[in-house]
């Protein structure tokens, strides 16, 4: 992954330093100055992908730096800081394109979950552009996650990619299995050709096999002409076989042959063909208890299983949550309404076990915006089984808890959701273990 470039223009020393100490990790490069002087130098010399700028500078007015930002820098996003916090210029800000506003003093754990939400913005602009320009196969969605289990699924992308090993997708439904697949054709040397999918579960049995291999003219009743099947259609491509767990068993022999010998014959026909194939397989199921149950062919199992990725449900890789719902906001948004989040339905959205995954949390984004009555997504727009629980367990709360009062409350809940595991809980909280450790000690957690 392209390490995020970050300016950060404060005329105060200890925050510029702070900023360099806290937020300088190696996918993070920060670059800070001390007044608007400087950042138009640097800015004609360098590039950057977040501007994090005071307003009241020693020589200027952090407002009147946007236009020129956005001149020469068209996809940074800006997030402006202040003391002198005021609606009118916090509405100035955003008026003049700033993608948010904070006030002094701020923690260093909020100022970053703002960074990662704005480069993800940036991201999904430059991938749009080059759509636009052709540059990018339409196919391959971007894979959105800086978790360690998504980094090390990137990983075994890149490597698997460029070979054509048959692929093995494992996890639950709305994990982005297809995701997975779609970005091994597009980094594969198969990427000019085509990409078929077919779910195999979505056929009768005694249409798949036509459906995969094709058919000649007579082969049976309503043949009235040879077709050529998916896997003739993916020639020089790459077959995606979503849910091969489902493929009926006797069709599994023809399947494995398929990839043994790189040879089919077409449903009426006897002379076998060879076709230039690569395969990617996906299913929910657990194919070695599918096995031992005599549902799925031993043979066929060994043969798609020589390199897997699994992928984590969601409710293990929380601290993705803010990323893919600013990747999902910012596709379901109209171009001149973008929608956001308040602090309390993010909060909602990452306690909540996702039991469909990735794809039930985009369908409940593209609820929320219908149900919204402004490009802020309240709580109230969520559906029931998502604030149901907090709802009871607040029933009795005051209607406004001070801001500290807030946090501790958020930090114990997520230490109950996992069990006291620190680690898991830094990570789902989307700081670190220091900072966790710290804020345990501050509120006086009993963990």
């Amino acid at each position: 992954m392209i390490p995020m470039r970050v300016l950060v223009i404060d005329d105060e020393a200890s925050i510029r330093k702070l900023v360099e100490k806290e937020l300088a990790v190696p996918h993070r490069h920060v670059v800070t100055v001390e007044s608007a002087a400087a950042a138009r130098v640097l800015i004609d010399r360098e590039t950057f992908d977040v501007i994090v700028t005071d307003i009241r500078l020693p020589d200027g007015d952090g407002l009147e730096l946007l236009p020129m930002f956005r001149e020469k820098l068209p996809d940074a996003e800006v997030i402006m800081i202040t003391g002198y916090g005021t609606v009118e210029s916090a509405l100035k800000a955003v008026k003049l394109g700033a993608y948010d506003y904070i006030t002094k003093p701020f923690t260093m754990e909020r100022l970053e979950v703002i960074l990662d939400r704005a480069y993800e913005r940036v991201c999904l602009k430059r991938h749009n552009r080059r759509l636009l320009q052709g540059h990018v196969d339409t196919d391959a969605p971007r894979l959105v996650g800086r978790s360690q289990a998504m980094r090390h699924i990137m990983e075994l992308i890149a490597k698997v990619a460029p070979h054509d090993t048959s692929v093995l997708i494992t996890g639950e439904s709305g994990t982005g299995k297809d995701v997975v697949a779609r970005n091994i054709h597009a980094m594969s040397r198969r990427r000019e050709g085509p990409f078929v999918v077919k779910n195999c579960a979505s056929l009768q049995k005694d249409l798949l096999r036509s459906e995969l291999f094709g058919f000649v003219k007579g082969a049976f009743t309503g043949a009235t002409e040879t077709r050529e099947g998916l896997v003739n259609l993916a020639e020089g491509g790459t077959l995606f076989l979503d849910e091969i767990g489902d493929m009926p068993l006797e069709l599994q022999g023809s399947m494995l042959r398929l990839l043994e010998t790189k040879k089919f014959r077409r449903v009426g026909e006897q002379q076998e063909r060879r076709v230039d194939v690569r395969f990617v397989f996906a299913t929910h199921r657990d194919l070695e208890a599918e096995v031992q149950a005599g549902r799925f062919h031993e043979a066929l199992y060994h043969r798609l299983n020589v390199f897997r990725i699994h992928l984590p449900p969601l409710r293990e890789r929380r601290e993705d949550i803010p990323l893919l719902v600013e990747h999902f906001l910012g596709g379901l948004s109209p171009p001149d309404r973008p929608f956001r989040l308040a602090d309390e339905t993010l909060m909602h959205l990452t306690a909540y076990d996702w039991p469909g995954n990735v794809r039930e949390l985009r369908n409940v984004l593209e609820r929320c915006l219908i149900l919204s009555e402004n490009q802020l997504i309240l709580p109230q727009n969520l559906p029931r089984e998502l604030t149901g629980n907090l709802r009871l367990s607040n029933a009795t709360a005051p209607a406004c808890l001070p801001l500290h009062e807030v946090e501790r409350l958020h930090i114990l809940k997520a230490l109950d959701l996992f069990a006291g595991n620190r680690t898991e809980t830094a990570k789902a909280l989307g700081i670190s273990r220091k900072t966790l450790y710290r804020k345990i000690k501050a509120y006086g957690l009993e963990y």
